[in-house]
C-alpha cells in the first residue's frame, strides 16, 4: 500500500532506480537545475529565467491513454522507447508529491534529459518536494525523439511524453491522472480553481463559501479564482486552486498543486489582474514563450512566439493565495462560459448542472489547438483531460451535487450578443461575491427559459438581458438548443433525464 492508502501499481516495465543508475541525476537543487539550463535562459528585467520552447502547446492530437484507445504495437514501442532512453541517457529525475490531502497525495516522479533541465525547472517550482515515499507516478518526457507522440498508461500510473519540450505536457501528465485516481475513489475530477470566501449575508451574518470555477484555459478561470473581491476584513477571499482539483465523496475538495501556478500571460495587466501580474514579475517566477527583448524587457502584451506564453509562480507571492490548497466543502460551483447567448450568470437546478458539465462550452484557446483559438468549442466538463467514457463523468457530477447539496451557475465571461456588451472582470466579480453573500434575488425568465438575476446590487444587471442584445435571439437560442441536445445524443452512456434538460 502507498501512503495515500491506495493500491500501489508497479510498471510492468523497468524504470531506473535513480537512487543507484549511473545515468541519473536524482533530486538536483532548484539551484542547479536552474544552472544546467542556463544556455536555455534570457534573464529578465526582474531577475526570473525565461525560456522559448519549440512546442508551445499541448499535443492533444497526438496523445492516447490505454483506456479510451486501443494500443497496437507502435503503441507499445513508443512506450518502451520512453523507458529505453530513461535507461540509456544523461537523465535527470525529480520527485514531487502533488496534492496534501489524506485521501488523495500522489508521490509524481519525472525524468527528463540533461539538455532539457529547463522543464524540469519549470515542473519542480509548481508542486512540493517529497517526503520520501515511492512514487505512485511515472512520465518520461524525451523531447528530442524524433516522433511527436504522448502515451498514457492510466492504470499502471505511467505517461511518456515523446517529442515535445512543452512543460504543459509534464504538468498535465500527472494532473490527468491525478483526477483519474480520484473518479477511482467515486470522485471526480475537476479542470477547475477553488477557492474560500467569507461574506457577510443578507443577515449581515459572516458565512463561510467554498467556490469552484470550471473552464478552460484563458477564459478567467485563473483571474476569477485569484481575485480578492475587493473585500475588506472580517470578509475575506482566498484562493486554494487555481488548475486542478479533486470532488471527493465527502464534498471536500482536494488540491494538487501546492507550490506554484502556470497562469497564462498574454495581455496580462497590472490593473485588472494585480496579483497575477505582481507574481509574474518577481524574481521567483519563469517564464516560459513570453516576449523577453535581449536586454531582458518583458512584454506581456507581445505575441512574438505565441499567444499561449506562460509563466510559473509561485503561491507565496498571491496575497489571496491561502496557506491550505484543499477546500473543506464545495458549495457553489460556476461553469465559465463564453457563449454569447448566455446571460452574465444563470442559476442552474442539477440536471442543467450536468447539461452545463456535459457541454463544456467555451472558445478554443492557444493552449489547447492554436490553429482554432477563438471558435467555439465544447469539452466535457472543460476538461481535456478526462480518462474513461466521458457520458459517465456527467452522471457522477449529477449524483455528486445532488448529493452534497451543491448550487450551481453558469457564467459568462465574454460577451454579449455580437459583442455589444462586455461582462468584464468587475462585472463577474460582483456577481460572484453577491452569489456567495445570497443578495441576489433571482427570477424564472420565460423567454431564456433559465433563472436569471432579477437584482444585484452594486450592478444595473437589466442592461445585461441577453435578448435585448442579440437579432431574433429565439430563433438563435433555439438553434442552440438543438445543436446542444444532438450533441448530447452523442453519449451513449449519459442518462436521459440529463440529456432531456437542455436549456
Amino acid at each position: 500500500m502507498s501512503e495515500t492508502g491506495a493500491e500501489t501499481r508497479p510498471l510492468v516495465r523497468q524504470l531506473p532506480d535513480p537512487t543507484s543508475a549511473s545515468n541519473v541525476r536524482y533530486e538536483p537543487s532548484l539551484e542547479e537545475l536552474r544552472d544546467l539550463a542556463a544556455d536555455d535562459e534570457t534573464t529578465t528585467e526582474f531577475g526570473s529565467p525565461s525560456y522559448v520552447s519549440e512546442y508551445r502547446s499541448r499535443s492533444a492530437d497526438r496523445t492516447k491513454n490505454a483506456v479510451d484507445d486501443e494500443f497496437d504495437e507502435r503503441d507499445e514501442k513508443l512506450v518502451d522507447d520512453a523507458i529505453g532512453l530513461a535507461s540509456d541517457r544523461e537523465m535527470l529525475c525529480v520527485d514531487r508529491l502533488m496534492g496534501r490531502h489524506s485521501d488523495a497525495t500522489f508521490c509524481c516522479r519525472l525524468f527528463v534529459p540533461v539538455e532539457h533541465a529547463r522543464i524540469a525547472l519549470a515542473w519542480a517550482n509548481l508542486f512540493e518536494p517529497t517526503d520520501g515515499r515511492e512514487p505512485d507516478l511515472y512520465t518520461v518526457q524525451c523531447p528530442d525523439y524524433d516522433e511527436t507522440a504522448i502515451r498514457v498508461l492510466p492504470d499502471e500510473g505511467f505517461t511518456a511524453v515523446l517529442g515535445s519540450d512543452y512543460t504543459g505536457e509534464a504538468k498535465k501528465s500527472f494532473l490527468r491522472l491525478f483526477m483519474y485516481r480520484i473518479k477511482e475513489q467515486g470522485g471526480l475530477g475537476l479542470h477547475a480553481g477553488s477557492k474560500r470566501v467569507r461574506v457577510r449575508d443578507a443577515d449581515g451574518d459572516l458565512r463561510t463559501v467554498g467556490q469552484v470555477f470550471m473552464g478552460l484555459s484563458a477564459t478567467g478561470k485563473s483571474t476569477l479564482t485569484s481575485h480578492g473581491c475587493w473585500l475588506e476584513d472580517p470578509e475575506d477571499a482566498s484562493m486554494l486552486q487555481d488548475d486542478v482539483c479533486g470532488l471527493l465523496p465527502d464534498g471536500s475538495v482536494a488540491g494538487s498543486e501546492g507550490e506554484g501556478l502556470f497562469i497564462k500571460t498574454i495581455g496580462l495587466d497590472a490593473d485588472e489582474q494585480p496579483e497575477l501580474y505582481a507574481a509574474a514579475t518577481d524574481e521567483s517566477a519563469i517564464l516560459e514563450n513570453v516576449a523577453v527583448d535581449d536586454d531582458g524587457t518583458v512584454h506581456f502584451d507581445e505575441d512574438r512566439y505565441t499567444s499561449n506564453s506562460r509563466a510559473i509562480v509561485q503561491r507565496e507571492e498571491l496575497e489571496s493565495a491561502d496557506e491550505e490548497i484543499d477546500l473543506d466543502r464545495m458549495d457553489q460551483v460556476f461553469f465559465i462560459t463564453r457563449n454569447p447567448l448566455m446571460p452574465p450568470v444563470a442559476k442552474l437546478d442539477d440536471e442543467q448542472a450536468a447539461v452545463a458539465f456535459m457541454l463544456g462550452e467555451s472558445i478554443e484557446t492557444s493552449a489547447g489547438d492554436p490553429s482554432r483559438a477563438g471558435e467555439s468549442i465544447r469539452v466535457v466538463g472543460t476538461n481535456p483531460f478526462i480518462v474513461g467514457p466521458e457520458g459517465e463523468e456527467g452522471n457522477v457530477f449529477q449524483d455528486l451535487i445532488e448529493t452534497l447539496d451543491v448550487e450551481c451557475y453558469v457564467i459568462n465571461t465574454g460577451y454579449l450578443g455580437e459583442k455589444s456588451i462586455d461582462v468584464g472582470v468587475e462585472e463577474s466579480v460582483t456577481i460572484l461575491t453577491e452569489t456567495a453573500r445570497d443578495r441576489i434575488e433571482w427570477t424564472d425568465d420565460d423567454r431564456t427559459g433559465l433563472t436569471i438575476p432579477e437584482r444585484v446590487p452594486g450592478l444595473d444587471i437589466e442592461d445585461y438581458y441577453v435578448p435585448d442584445h442579440v437579432d431574433d435571439y429565439d430563433a438563435a437560442v433555439a438553434d442552440l438548443r438543438a445543436e446542444r441536445r444532438d450533441y448530447l445524443e452523442e453519449f451513449d452512456e449519459l442518462r436521459e433525464e440529463i440529456k432531456d434538460a437542455v436549456y
